[in-house]
C-alpha cells in the first residue's frame, strides 16, 4: 500500500523548484574535490564524446565534468535553473555547454547520442522506468548512465560528526519550523510528497542494464557554513521553496534566522562531508 502523500501518488508540476535557483549554488553542499577525476577513471573519459546531464539544475555537475567531453548538454524543466547554469558557464569560461529546457520524459527529442548520461539528485523526481529506457537508447556503444549521490548531512552520519569546530545544523528544529508554517506534510510543487522512491538498481536492470558498478569518491572534509548559507540551503529545497510561504516568506526567514542564532551564536555551523557515490549502469 502506498503511504498517504507518498511518491507514488505525487505528480510533477512546474512550480516544484520555483524560486530556488538563486539559492542553489550557495546553499547546497559541495561535491568531493576528486569527483571529476574519479568519474574519468571509472569510465575512461578522455575529452571526446558528449555528456547529457538530466535534471542539471544550475549546472553543478555538468560544468564540473565539462573538460572531460567534447560537448555537454544540461537538461532541466526549470527556466531559472538554466539561466543560472548559463551564467555560471560564462563565469567559468566553459564554451562547450548547451542548456535545454525540457522534462526528462520528453527525451530523446532529437538531442542525439551520448557517451555518458548523468543524474545528480534528480532521478527520484522522474518517471524512472520510462527515463531509464529512453536514456538507454541514447547511449553510444560502450556508454553508461551514472547516478551521483548528492552530498549532505544525513542522520546516519552522526557518528562521523565528532570533533567539529562549530555546531551541527539543527535539522530537527528546522523540520519543526517548516511544519509550523507549511503543515505536517512535505510540500513538493502543488502537491505533497513525504517520501522518495528507492531501488534505482532494480529500475535500471528492469530497463535493460547490467547491475550497477559502485565507485566511492572519498571526501570527509569539514564544511563550515554561515547563517546565510544555511538560509540559502533551506530555500534551495523543494519542500521549503520560497513561493510556498506566500506573504509569510519574510516572517519565515526571520524565524529561521532566529532559530539558527539560537543554535549557534557565532553564526557558523559545521558538518563532515560524507563520501560521494557513483552508481554506473551499462546497457546489456
Amino acid at each position: 500500500m502506498a503511504e498517504q502523500g507518498g511518491w507514488e501518488q505525487w505528480q510533477w508540476d512546474e512550480t516544484l523548484f520555483a524560486g530556488t535557483a538563486p539559492y542553489y549554488t550557495k546553499g547546497r553542499m559541495p561535491y568531493a574535490p576528486s569527483l571529476a577525476e574519479a568519474t574519468a577513471a571509472a569510465l575512461g573519459l578522455d575529452g571526446r564524446g558528449r555528456l547529457l546531464d538530466v535534471g542539471c539544475g544550475p549546472g553543478t555537475i555538468a560544468l564540473r565534468l565539462a573538460p572531460l567531453f567534447r560537448e555537454i548538454v544540461g537538461l532541466d524543466p526549470d527556466a531559472e535553473m538554466l539561466e543560472e547554469a548559463a551564467a555560471e558557464a560564462d563565469r567559468q569560461g566553459v564554451g562547450n555547454a548547451t542548456w535545454v529546457r525540457m522534462r526528462a520524459e520528453a527525451l530523446p527529442a532529437g538531442l542525439g547520442s551520448f557517451r555518458l548520461v548523468t543524474f545528480a539528485a534528480s532521478f527520484h523526481w522522474m518517471d524512472r522506468p520510462l527515463v531509464a529506457r529512453l536514456v538507454r537508447d541514447m547511449l553510444d556503444p560502450g556508454g553508461a548512465a551514472v547516478q551521483i549521490d548528492a552530498p549532505g548531512y544525513r542522520a546516519e552520519d552522526r557518528g562521523a560528526q565528532d570533533g567539529l569546530p562549530h555546531p551541527l545544523p539543527p535539522e530537527d528544529a528546522l523540520v519543526e519550523l517548516r511544519k509550523r508554517y507549511l503543515g505536517p506534510d512535505r510540500r513538493a510543487g502543488r502537491g505533497i510528497r513525504n517520501d522518495s522512491p528507492y531501488d534505482e538498481n532494480g529500475v535500471f536492470v528492469a530497463a535493460g542494464y547490467q547491475p550497477a558498478l559502485t565507485v566511492i569518491v572519498p571526501d570527509g572534509r569539514i564544511n563550515v557554513r554561515t547563517t546565510d548559507e544555511m538560509v540559502a540551503n533551506v530555500f534551495s529545497t523543494s519542500s521549503t521553496a520560497p513561493h510556498l510561504f506566500g506573504e509569510r516568506l519574510a516572517s519565515f526567514e526571520a524565524d529561521l534566522r532566529a532559530l539558527l542564532a539560537e543554535h549557534s551564536p557565532s553564526g557558523l555551523f559545521a558538518v563532515r562531508l560524507p563520501d560521494n557515490e557513483l552508481r554506473i549502469w551499462r546497457p546489456l
